[in-house]
């Protein structure tokens, strides 16, 4: 896990109340991390997807951000596996419609600026948060990149969620089309160093090399050994 720089991190949050909605699904069998099964059983894919939920908010709350968690899933299952967490429903049919309802709600009750993150980059390094925020003090959209084309990381300056509209979630074109968006909007957007998510085997493969102290690498390494 990165070590952040407090005093850089004391400047820019006392010019705003950012905050980071992290996307998560309630874990069930068969409903996460499907694009691993098979190899991976239903079960397995499920406890991974869990650690690494788990792991990616340890992460997010250890860049000194608060962090809602925007749940698909029972809230129960959420209050008692997370308790203490800010909670908020995930409203909408499609992707693009659940981030604009955050991002609204989030800016709504003062928040600001406003970052969402995915549950598929476990060992996302701390700093990147930060590196985003100050991208953020003069650039209306920020992404750190992933290497399969969509982003572990969006941030947004003002509630300009227009930027979602006519996104393909879930393909290697999320990148090029929110710059595309961004360009046809007159918004200003940056980038920061790119990261990494978790989508097939070969992922798999790399976070046990990249990060062997990661739990979620520590999991993988432990119950799917024969697999990778």
């Amino acid at each position: 896990m990165d070590k952040v720089d407090n005093t850089a991190k004391r400047s820019l949050f006392e010019q705003s109340r950012p905050v980071i909605g992290l996307f998560a699904k309630q874990p069930v069998p068969g409903q996460v991390k499907t694009r691993l099964t098979p190899p991976l059983k239903p079960d397995q894919a499920c406890r991974l997807y869990q650690t690494a939920l788990q792991e990616t908010l340890a992460i997010l709350c250890s860049s000194g951000v608060p962090v809602t968690l925007c749940y698909a899933g029972e809230h129960r299952w959420f209050r008692q596996n997370f308790p203490g967490q800010t909670l908020l429903a995930q409203v909408g049919e499609d992707l693009g419609t659940r981030m604009t309802r955050a991002v609204e709600e989030l800016f709504a009750v003062g928040f600001g600026p406003v970052l969402l993150a995915g549950s598929d980059s476990p060992d996302l390094p701390a700093s990147r948060v930060v590196d985003v925020l100050a991208h953020l003090a003069e650039t209306d959209v920020v992404t750190v990149p992933s290497d399969d084309g969509g982003y572990a990381v969006i941030g947004l300056r003002r509630p300009t969620t227009a930027v979602f509209a006519t996104i393909p979630w879930s393909t290697a074109g999320v990148q090029d089309a929110i710059r595309l968006r961004c360009r046809q909007l007159g918004l200003s957007y940056a980038e920061t160093a790119s990261w990494y998510d978790l989508d097939d085997m070969e992922d798999l493969r790399r976070l046990v090399t990249r990060s062997p102290a990661s739990r979620t690498a520590r999991q993988i390494a432990s119950e799917l050994s024969a697999l990778l």
